[in-house]
């Protein structure tokens, strides 16, 4: 074995041609923590995992693997299976795969070509949700494509409210909610909360990612939003050399927007959709990467140390910070122990009071919002914990290139095909 290795243990990926799953090892170099893999048919491939010392590849949430070496047979049969090893969190439904925009990175695939494509409607969707509520996952997000190009989306909230969902979060490009009509009826058909795709504060950006300058919609989403009582989070995808050198400026922002802004949710680009090309390492950024820029880019307002691995997850699957947005500081409210947070099969009512807590940190709450409360009072404290909640989180999707079945194993992140619930990552490689 070569000096510049060290073997650090063995997993499942797959083949990125033939989707054949494959044997795979991460091993560590100089620059980085890297996934090995070699298909008999299709050839081998080195991809970066973890780019940094800072945080810890090793340390980092203090994981210990399963003890087993008998992976499920993942892709090939997708569903949770019994080696799946956590519940639900949030289950996606695509209610379309159409989109109003024709981006260069898009896990869906979507455009306007699938125009043609069968939509459920809301009554057939209605089953949907009733099947997953009954099942314990009344967490639900809408999804697609681009869910406003339907017209009955207030419909399709109004059924997954009536099928007794108890969070409906809409996943958007937050062009239609410009149209304050058509997001009121949102909002009253009882939508929880929005992600909104948002990729940094000038159009260059973009221009480039999404094909057509975009900020002024953006801004106007949040403010019809802000006007509506519904909470935002903004969603960018972030590209090495395109908007990276913005974290920190896109937090800072999220934070002079709060309390309409409840946080900010980063996502690593992965490669699939319309990138069929293999990526270059050059052309990816890891989890440390994000982390250290935060700390360096927001100057220290928000600190390495109060951001902590993902509890839902494997720990490389992502991070999370909880803070409270005060009148002259942000104070950091992550927990110092992780915790479980949808719990693993057997933990089903711990795995309930969770995702509520989640859910509650993203919903716009109503109080008082005044610019210069009392914080030496306890009971103005806890009403700006409410009102003024605010996340940063994020979450670094898989790939068939970097698909760890190990990291797959403990995905809470599930989408709705069919009848069958599919982890996210497995779904769309």
């Amino acid at each position: 074995m070569k000096a510049n290795l060290i073997p650090y243990r063995k997993t499942y990926s797959i083949c990125p041609v033939c989707r054949k799953q494959i044997p795979a090892r991460i091993v560590k170099r100089k620059s980085g923590w890297y996934m090995e893999k070699s298909c008999d048919e299709h050839g081998g491939s080195q991809t970066i995992v973890w780019r940094g010392e800072k945080p810890d590849f090793l340390s980092w949430g203090k994981y210990s693997p399963p003890k087993d070496d008998f992976p499920p047979l993942c892709p090939d049969a997708c569903g949770l299976c019994s080696r799946h090893l956590q519940n639900t969190c949030c289950v996606l439904v695509e209610v379309t795969k159409r989109c109003n925009l024709r981006c260069n990175f898009c896990f869906a695939e979507s455009d306007e070509d699938n125009v043609h494509t069968a939509e459920k409607t809301p009554e057939a969707l209605f089953k949907v949700f009733r099947e997953l509520v009954c099942a314990g996952r009344s967490f639900i997000q809408l999804s697609g494509g681009e869910p406003t190009v339907r017209d009955d989306l207030p419909g399709i909230i109004a059924a997954a409210k009536k099928a007794g969902a108890e969070s409906i979060q809409l996943n958007t490009n937050g062009i239609r909610l410009c149209d304050r009509g058509f997001t009121k009826e949102l909002s009253d058909a009882g939508l929880s909360f929005v992600f909104m795709q948002f990729d940094g504060l000038d159009d260059n950006i973009y221009q480039k990612l999404r094909n057509r300058p975009l900020l002024k919609e953006k801004l106007q989403a949040i403010k019809v939003c802000d006007e509506l009582g519904i909470g935002v989070t903004l969603v960018p995808t972030i590209v090495p050399g395109i908007n990276d050198h913005q974290i920190g400026s896109m937090i800072k922002f999220a934070l002079e927007h709060s309390p309409a802004v409840r946080g900010i949710h980063f996502q690593p680009v992965s490669y699939f959709g319309r990138y069929p090309d293999a990526p270059e390492n050059t052309d990816r950024i890891t989890l440390p990467e994000i982390v250290t820029a935060i700390e360096e880019q927001t100057g220290g307002l928000v600190r390495m140390k109060d951001i902590a691995p993902s509890a839902c997850d494997h720990p490389r699957c992502g991070f999370h910070g909880d803070f409270v947005v005060l009148p002259d500081r942000l104070l950091a409210l992550t927990p110092k122990a992780s915790s479980d947070c949808c719990g693993n099969k057997s933990s089903t009512d711990e795995a309930l009071l969770n995702r509520r807590f989640v859910s509650r940190r993203w919903k716009r709450e109503a109080g008082d919002v005044t610019d210069n409360p009392d914080m030496s009072d306890f009971d103005a404290f806890l009403s700006r914990v409410r009102t003024h909640g605010f996340t940063i989180t994020g979450m670094a999707f898989q790939d068939a290139y970097n698909l760890d079945i190990e990291r797959l194993r403990r995905c809470s992140l599930h989408v709705w095909s069919e009848g069958k619930i599919v982890p996210f990552c497995s779904y769309y490689c």
